[in-house]
């Protein structure tokens, strides 16, 4: 099989506001937050209470169905406040910090004399294993369960993404320790994508290197799941962020759980688009001070098209590493289905150009440009959708919650944000990363 993965399907929305190359190194915060919510299908069980003292990498909470499974803190500090929710669900823990990192010592350890279960028992004890997602159902991975081959996705092709190969560049011991410890969890083989032959990851022993080409969704790991190991009933397959990859590798060669992140600010609300070096958790303003216009803005921890909008007293999620400001689409447009479209982009040629100049950068907003109604056949998903699935149907399935039918039409090999093109451009304007994480809850829960 071809090491090469391209595609021909998919749809790169250009907008103004990328990232330039230069790093900005920011102060630590005051105030961090962990969010269960995070990690998807976790029930947090709290072990450090409200005014607990804590170092970083100790843990915060754990895991109610597998106790082993430890969230930690990203900081050092006092648990200062535990925000709940309806029925008492816990929805933020607040670190307050004195402004120095203090680290809890895990121990340097040699991961090339490590056998599979010691590098498991490692990841549980020091709070590593959230970092490790499992297909099907795009959650924190089982560990009672054997993967046939571990995913690394090296090239995110996502609007305004992070540029990788600039991220991880200096980072490159790091990421062989965490890749060498990967192989031990696996009988398969550690699938690594790159987008281009300056990689950090390109360089990387023990691991099968893949290149990708071809328009967003390729640096999405489902995409390059179907292409190289398709999931089939029964199977598991594991899935770890590159920025992740950093994270456990500095544990295993420092003993330090130590979750800086760089991260992007991008979009054509950030004055001066840069990357900053930020630690996970941390507070939206100071991340983004003095550096956003805060005119009719939507904050986005993440991406546009899968991020989550959060406002500047919130927090950066726990998995990102960018964060995007857009103008808030909260107008309306006379007529604006009814005339020539040139400043908006649209994979209909009905009165829209956008096809004519495809290296165009926008600076779209959040308009939905239209109301929510029944789905519309259009036959437009499936120009945008690389995966061998049939999008709407999939999704109708999911609606009506018949499960032969959602396990009959793929739904072990996606994750909700496989479907983020097809809900940009729906015609309908149905939530379709909703419907598909609803439909992959329900999968677990009633087949597990």
């Amino acid at each position: 099989m071809s090491k090469d993965i391209r595609i021909k399907k998919g749809l790169d929305i250009k907008l103004v506001g990328e990232a330039n190359k230069v790093t900005a190194e920011l102060s630590l915060g005051s105030v961090f937050a962990v969010k269960p919510d995070d990690f998807h299908g976790v029930i947090p069980k709290i072990l450090a209470k409200e005014g607990t003292e804590v170092k970083a990498g100790e843990a915060l909470f754990y895991n109610k169905s597998d106790e082993r499974i430890l969230f930690p803190s990203p900081v050092s500090g006092k648990v200062s406040e535990i925000v709940r929710g309806a029925r008492r669900k816990v929805l933020e823990i607040k670190i307050t910090t004195n402004g120095t990192q203090e680290y809890k010592d895990f121990g340097k350890v040699d991961v090339n004399s490590m056998s599979g279960e010691e590098v498991k028992n490692h990841l549980f004890n020091t709070g590593c294993w959230p970092f490790i997602k499992q297909r099907p159902y795009d959650v924190v991975a089982n560990p009672n369960q054997t993967p046939k081959a571990i995913f690394v996705s090296g090239y995110n092709s996502a609007p305004l993404a992070a540029d990788y190969d600039y991220v991880l560049s200096g980072k490159e011991a790091e990421l062989q320790a965490a890749l060498t410890a990967l192989t031990k969890l696996t009988d398969g083989k550690v699938h690594v994508s790159v987008g281009s032959s300056n990689s950090p990851l390109k360089s990387m022993s023990g691991v099968e290197v893949h290149s990708v080409s071809g328009p967003h969704p390729v640096g999405n790991v489902s995409t390059q799941i179907a292409q190289v190991n398709p999931i089939n009933k029964g199977e598991v397959v594991w899935v770890v962020a590159p920025q992740d990859l950093v994270v456990i590798g500095e544990l295993l060669l420092t003993g330090k759980f130590n979750i800086t992140r760089t991260v992007a600010l991008t979009g054509s609300k950030i004055n001066e688009p840069k990357y900053v070096t930020v630690v996970a958790g941390a507070q939206i303003s100071d991340v983004v001070k003095d550096n956003i216009t805060n005119d009719n803005t939507r904050i986005i921890s993440g991406n546009v098209l899968s991020g989550l909008q959060v406002d500047e007293n919130g927090f950066i999620g726990y998995y990102d590493n960018q964060i995007t400001a857009i103008p808030e689409g909260d107008d309306y447009e006379l007529f604006g289905w009814n005339k020539p479209v040139f400043n908006k982009i649209s994979t209909s040629r009905a009165l829209t150009f956008s096809w004519l100049n495809p290296k165009k950068k926008y600076d779209l907003n959040t308009n939905t440009n239209g109301e929510h109604r029944a789905f519309v056949v259009t036959g437009s998903y499936e120009e945008v959708f690389p995966l061998d699935i049939y999008p709407l149907q999939l999704l109708k399935a999911c609606m009506y919650k018949d499960l032969d039918e959602m396990e009959g039409l793929g739904a072990y090999e996606i994750a909700p944000e496989d479907f983020a093109l097809t809900e940009f451009i729906c015609v309908s304007k149905q939530p379709h990363q909703k419907i598909i994480r609803e439909g992959l809850d329900l999968m677990m829960k009633e087949l597990g």
